[in-house]
């Protein structure tokens, strides 16, 4: 098991902190991981075993444990004297009305608080709610390359050559259990779809009542199949119009907000770096992970340059940035990344095989004046260039970067 570090180290700063740890991800993202890594290092702090209750509700130990009332009194049970309780639940969101029990808990007992859930619209809703101002929120990715490294290393010691790992990486995803032993990229995919297939029927189909299973699926695959491009929900419903299917453009619209709150796709809304204003048509969507695409959709050479804009939009957003798709002029950024003061501009490129590719991928960033660092990234492994001010850089090495700068 390696250390997240990167997730762990944002919690610890909240231990003791009159917060509740609200711990969210795509399921099998590794959010029970980190509440394991959390438990060790809580341990280490020299809490006794005794003081931490963790539950996992997925497990069958605790499926009597289904409602709020029953988790308050298997809590409180626990509970001895004022002495101070670490409470661990995992995958919350299985116990009917649970924001009325954990209300509870920061109400009546010495505790400190850890929950987990895979479903951002029951968390956001409930929670706004019950503990509007008492929460703070964590969102756990699939692996990076660089946690994709330590896995591999961890299971063998020779020396990996980067280019070839990131191809793999790039095949396989980073949804940790791919990676806890080899599996052909046959059976990784199945792994993956029955994920997929989960994340569809729990929390998206029954938490959001959808009859029309079939219909939601080709909305999936609309998304998939569109992977880096711009577009609304009317554009699917005018794809279904022209495939004779009928589809009302508020229904694509639910549709789309449900595949988000089950940390499916991610939207990105486009930003005007000129007028300094995020615009409400044609985002984009990108996915979870890369192996969502393969699975579902099979592998599609024509899709790799929507794949590698996937995966540096989610190394952003592991580091916290807030990610659009910029536009200046008429032109387009694939991503302005803001954190902070702190600011990048970024193009990601497959490969530039031709002069006409080069011009017009560096157009946009060119005609960016500030000092803010501006990135073209592609898998081009030996052409490293610094034209005018923009950093040409291969995705592997990009991904590698403590910070970037």
């Amino acid at each position: 098991m390696i250390n997240r570090e990167l997730y762990l180290n944002k919690i610890i700063e909240f231990i003791d902190k009159p917060f509740v740890k609200v711990i969210t991800g795509i399921r099998r993202s590794g959010k029970s991981t980190v509440l394991m890594l959390l438990t060790s290092e809580l341990q280490k702090r020299g809490v006794n075993n005794n003081q931490i209750i963790y539950i996992n509700f997925e497990s069958f130990s605790f499926s009597h444990i289904n409602n709020a009332t029953a988790l308050y009194a298997f809590v409180k049970e626990k509970i001895d004297g004022d002495k101070r309780f670490y409470i661990i639940l995992d995958e919350i969101q299985e116990v009917d009305k649970w924001e009325k029990a954990v209300n509870s808990f920061l109400v009546d007992f010495n505790a400190d608080i850890y929950i987990t859930g895979s479903n951002s619209h029951l968390l956001s809703s409930e929670l706004a709610t019950f503990l509007a101002g008492r929460y703070i929120e964590f969102h756990i990715y699939t692996l990076s390359f660089k946690e994709y490294l330590l896995f591999k290393q961890e299971r063998n010691s020779k020396k990996t050559d980067i280019h070839q790992e990131f191809e793999l990486y790039l095949r396989l995803g980073g949804f940790p259990v791919l990676h806890t032993a080899d599996y052909t990229i046959e059976s990784a995919y199945k792994i993956v779809f029955d994920i997929y297939s989960s994340v569809i029927l729990r929390d998206t189909i029954q938490k959001n009542n959808i009859r029309d299973i079939e219909l939601l699926e080709r909305v999936v695959k609309y998304v998939f199949d569109n992977i880096g491009n711009k577009f609304s929900g009317k554009n699917i419903a005018d794809y279904f119009k022209s495939q004779q299917r009928k589809i009302d453009i508020n229904t694509v619209y639910n549709y789309l907000k449900a595949l988000e709150s089950a940390f499916i796709v991610h939207r990105i809304s486009r930003f005007d770096v000129k007028g300094k204003e995020i615009l409400k048509t044609q985002e984009k969507f990108y996915v979870a992970d890369s192996a969502l695409l393969y699975a579902v959709m099979g592998y599609k050479d024509r899709i790799i340059a929507g794949v590698l804009e996937n995966i540096v939009m989610l190394e952003l957003k592991r580091h916290g940035y807030s990610v659009f798709v910029g536009k200046f002029d008429n032109l387009e950024i694939d991503f302005v990344a803001q954190k902070g003061n702190d600011i990048l501009y970024l193009q990601v490129s497959y490969l530039l095989t031709e002069q006409t590719t080069i011009e017009r991928e560096l157009a946009p960033l060119l005609k960016i004046k500030d000092n803010y660092p501006k990135y073209l990234i592609t898998m081009d492994k030996t052409w490293k260039d610094n034209i005018e001010g923009v950093k040409h850089i291969y995705i592997a090495d990009f991904l590698l970067m403590d910070r970037w700068k």
